[in-house]
């Protein structure tokens, strides 16, 4: 995430990347290399007693986001920070609050809103295209922790927190739905599964989705407590029925992010892995596939398009236009906030925690 921050910030002419900060002197400085970023540190704690540096962005293991968002607010920086937002909602809660307090720009990076052909979906559901929303289906699935070799810190519920495909992945899919739709999640009953209880950890450091070609003397075995799967079935608004299903052991899938919406006079239906596809659904005409074109949208998912038609706009361009809206509130206090907050951070919290209390019970909960 990293690197993927480092790119898209570089899109930015407003902005400047000046400074990285690694969990050691020499990996921060290997990294900084590999980016083109002369000043790092092993301490974090140097970048923020810097008075030039305006904005953080934490991209750690989870476990770090609360102590080092915390003590980015306190020293004055606008904060950016990857999901999930913490581990648990009293953090979130306590880091909403000290962001209000300190009236400092802050941002949850839930950027898979920002598919041009994904804000294409919400305006048509804004507009009453779609009639009243009755139901919503959809899944997460990847294959890279498929293998009892696999390995990332994210099995490690001491880094990630309880919650592995549910807080990486489910929490996309939660927010992505109620963004869409506008209806709150308001109940759901959900089942996890580990279908691995030990893996085979390497001796040593594995970047996410690599590390397929190690040896069997590489490994050694650690018993997992985190999820390898769930499934939730959901109540969203006064009506609305659901259900998605995460996975991070779905052979072939490598980041399938599906959401399928249906309403009372049509639906859509959209694939991460085929993102400026676009399909709508009608009861008594032909379905459509309709590609990403921004002549052709709806003026503010236009917006979100920075390439004409028939040019493909994918995973790194939804970072930019996260980066871009929140970089705007950096530099005027009183720009529009067209990106999703620490508040949104702390509804994701909500939900994570109520999705643990209803695997535990076995029932359903009330958000």
């Amino acid at each position: 995430m990293g690197r993927v921050h480092a790119e898209n910030l570089r899109r930015l002419p407003e902005v400047e990347l000046i400074a990285v900060s690694g969990s050691s002197a020499d990996r921060a400085k290997q990294f900084g290399n590999s980016i083109g970023v002369n000043r790092t540190t092993g301490n974090y704690q140097e970048l923020l007693e810097d008075s030039s540096i305006e904005t953080v962005h934490v991209l750690t293991p989870n476990a770090l986001h609360y102590p080092i968002c915390r003590a980015a607010l306190e020293a004055g920086k606008h904060v950016l920070c990857e999901k999930p937002f913490t581990l648990t909602v009293q953090e979130a809660r306590e880091l909403v609050e000290l962001a209000a307090r300190r009236r400092l720009s802050n941002c949850i990076q839930h950027n898979l809103r920002y598919y041009p052909v994904v804000q294409q979906m919400r305006c048509m559901i804004e507009a009453g295209d779609l009639g009243e929303i009755l139901i919503v289906q959809g899944t997460y699935s990847q294959d890279w922790l498929l293998y009892e070799t696999d390995w990332n810190w994210r099995v490690n519920s001491k880094d990630n927190g309880a919650l592995r495909a549910m807080g990486d992945i489910g929490s996309h899919w939660m927010d992505l739905i109620q963004h869409l739709t506008g209806l709150r999640i308001t109940e759901l009953c959900a089942d996890l599964a580990t279908f691995h209880q030990k893996r085979k950890r390497p001796r040593g450091s594995v970047e996410t989705f690599a590390g397929k070609s190690l040896q069997p003397g590489d490994y050694e075995s650690v018993t997992i407590s985190t999820e390898d799967f769930g499934s939730v079935l959901l109540r969203l608004g006064d009506r609305a029925r659901g259900a998605f299903t995460v996975s991070q052991m779905s052979a072939g899938r490598k980041n399938m992010f599906s959401v399928e919406i249906y309403g009372s006079k049509a639906g859509v239906a959209w694939n991460q892995e085929r993102p400026d596809e676009l399909w709508i659904g009608q009861r008594d005409k032909p379905n459509q596939i309709v590609l990403k074109d921004p002549a052709l949208m709806y003026p503010r998912a236009a917006a979100f398009a920075d390439l004409p038609g028939g040019h493909g706009e994918g995973y790194d361009d939804t970072h930019k236009q996260v980066f871009k809206h929140f970089y705007a509130r950096v530099l005027d206090p009183g720009a529009p906030g067209e990106y999703p907050s620490f508040e949104d951070g702390l509804v994701g919290m909500r939900l994570l925690e109520k999705v643990t209390e209803s695997s535990k019970k076995q029932g359903w909960v009330t958000i």
